[in-house]
């Protein structure tokens, strides 16, 4: 018998249900609705709207959200698209008209029709038992009476400090009360969040649960939440990365003509395993991608953490992103060759393109009559976490210091397993407090996920009214020889989609349960173009968490690899569940010490 590997904390192991987030308090709320006798989609709301309060430098109420699910009565898995398009009013004529070549990383231009409210709504009324105030009043609470601030909002708002003092003023009066960054560990209030939902479960109350629902769902997107977001767009002329000040072209009209969607996934089989992803309006595909490349080489023979294990997949992922910026697009919008992508023929050609040594070129496919141009532009420097101005990836370069080593994230996630087998995986993000002033007749702030659209009519994702953002949101359901197994996926950008398959990996291949998945020494490439602006790419760089051993980080440098090395805890925020009979088993996140798993 092999003994056991270390972890940092225990993987779950029970039968009534399981919940693992990147917040303690999260997975609380999620398993205290399991407890109350909710499903898996219940609890799942709840913690949404609880991570909306305590992460709000993750995510928020303006922002959007993938949703993958397994359905035990239908004997389904489904994907919801809380990804909210372009405005109507978002063209490349009214970008252009204004001097710019990118959508601007933070303020109001790159704000979406917000997803995240409709989605959970959705998600509770189809697939959920419980009524709103339900699942609202977890996250109402800590909104009125605070909850302990963690370390990284609070570095999060030291940095955008003045931004807020100079130019966003309905910021400061939330995120600096009296005048002041506050401290960590000390509890946190947003009372006018808590009034807004406060508000929307008294003007939704009465009648069925059904009736609730849709009521509250109508006051979000045309009752008073629509009226103050297209107030806010249309008389503030709010300051951003471009060092100007602009309108928005988000209004109440948009809002009321969107709803989340539920719609297929699309899948690849690898081995034993189906993984679902949802389809090219994220990058999911890039992580199949790399499955169908990666199942050329025997990687059961390889260790995980060695060079050739390292190597081959940080090839296979840049192959795969490659495609990602050449093809991905809404598929409403664009025919994404996904079967030619995914199939066997198309990768063992591109498979031969993975040597001994790092490319240090970007080289997306070609298929004939489709795909566009990419726009690889280098950086001049390293990537960087939140500026002062509040753009960048989150998900890159230092947010705060721990004895081990930066940590990372500009997402949150949680995976949830009930005890009938409902199976939930989800990644909301958008509407970061530092990426667009708070509205201050609802207590939070509008999205930026239009900044992964491109200028340019020739690309896929091109910016188009309508257009859902090609988005690095990427939730993921596998199944074992056919019977739905595990829920997992990560925060991270353009991380994710490296995290969620080197997890999967060291599972299938090492035998590692899933919290040695997640511990395990992690890495990833910026070879490719960033998703959020400045759109930067740094060929060949390779950045790997300090407890890869020495033999493997010299053996990469001397494949070509640009390696950098952060601390020792630096790579990813997974988590992640799974089922095997009646037994469940759930594990988190030890980098940040925020996130948790817990089940009975």
């Amino acid at each position: 018998m092999t003994a056991p590997r270390f972890t940092t904390r225990p993987e779950i192991d029970g039968t009534f249900g399981v919940v693992t987030s990147t917040h303690w308090l999260a997975s609380a709320v999620g398993m205290g609705i399991l407890e109350r006798g909710g499903n898996a989609f219940d609890a799942g709301v709840a913690a949404a709207f609880t991570l909306q309060v305590v992460e709000p430098h993750l995510n928020g109420p303006g922002g959007d959200v993938p949703v993958i699910l397994y359905d035990v009565r239908h004997q389904e898995t489904q994907v919801i698209c809380g990804q909210g398009p372009a405005p109507a009013g978002a063209t490349i004529e009214h970008y252009r008209s204004l001097g710019l070549d990118l959508v601007p990383g933070t303020g109001l231009l790159a704000t979406c029709i917000p997803g995240a409210f409709d989605t959970w709504m959705l998600l509770l009324r189809d697939y959920g038992t419980m009524r709103p105030r339900d699942v609202l009043e977890a996250a109402i609470g800590y909104a009125r009476h605070g909850y302990p601030i963690v370390e990284r909002i609070t570095e999060t708002i030291q940095t955008v400090e003045q931004l807020f003092r100079e130019h966003w003023p309905t910021s400061a009066e939330v995120y600096l009360p009296e005048g002041r960054v506050p401290q960590a560990g000390e509890l946190f209030t947003n009372v006018r969040l808590a009034e807004t939902y406060e508000r929307v479960l008294r003007e939704c109350q009465g009648g069925s649960r059904e009736q609730e629902i849709e009521r509250a769902r109508h006051i979000w997107s045309q009752g008073f939440v629509a009226e103050a977001i297209d107030r806010f767009c249309r008389t503030e002329d709010v300051f951003d990365v471009t060092g100007r000040h602009h309108r928005g072209v988000l209004t109440g009209e948009d809002m009321a003509r969107w709803k989340a969607s539920v719609e297929a996934p699309i899948h690849y089989d690898y081995g034993r395993y189906r993984v679902f992803k949802p389809t090219t309006w994220c990058q999911g595909l890039a992580c199949l991608q790399q499955l169908a490349l990666l199942e050329g080489f025997d990687l059961d023979k390889l260790d995980p953490a060695g060079p050739d294990f390292v190597h081959l997949v940080v090839e296979a992922a840049k192959l795969a992103f490659a495609d990602r910026e050449a093809f991905y697009g809404d598929p409403a919008f664009v025919d994404v060759p996904i079967e030619t992508l995914l199939s066997k023929a198309y990768n063992a050609e591109r498979r031969k393109l993975i040597g001994d040594k790092a490319s240090l070129e970007l080289r997306p496919g070609t298929i004939a009559g489709a795909g566009g141009k990419v726009d690889a532009r280098v950086a001049s420097g390293k990537r960087v976490a939140v500026g002062a101005t509040g753009a960048g990836e989150p998900t890159v370069g230092e947010i705060t210091t721990f004895e081990s080593g930066n940590t990372r994230g500009d997402t949150v996630h949680f995976d949830i397993i009930d005890r009938w087998g409902n199976m939930i995986s989800s990644t909301p993000s958008g509407g970061w407090l530092q990426s667009s002033p708070i509205i201050p007749a609802l207590g939070f702030c509008l999205g930026s996920r239009a900044q992964m659209f491109w200028l340019d009519e020739s690309h896929p994702a091109a910016l188009q009214p309508g257009k859902r953002p090609r988005s690095t949101l990427t939730p993921t359901i596998a199944f074992r020889d056919g019977e739905p197994y595990l829920a997992w996926g990560s925060p991270g950008g353009d991380q994710q989609d490296q995290w969620v398959p080197q997890m999967f990996l060291r599972h299938v291949h090492a035998k590692m349960n899933l919290q040695e998945s997640i511990d395990a020494p992690a890495w990833h490439t910026e070879h490719f173009p960033g998703s959020f602006w400045p759109r930067e790419s740094r060929p060949g760089v390779l950045v790997v968490e300090n407890r890869l051993p020495r033999a493997t980080i010299e053996e990469l440098h001397r494949r070509g690899h640009i390696v950098e090395i952060g601390g020792d805890w630096s790579e990813g925020r997974l988590t992640g569940a799974r089922r095997e009979g009646v037994r469940l088993k759930a594990a988190a996140n030890p980098r940040g010490m925020q996130g948790y798993a817990v089940g009975r």
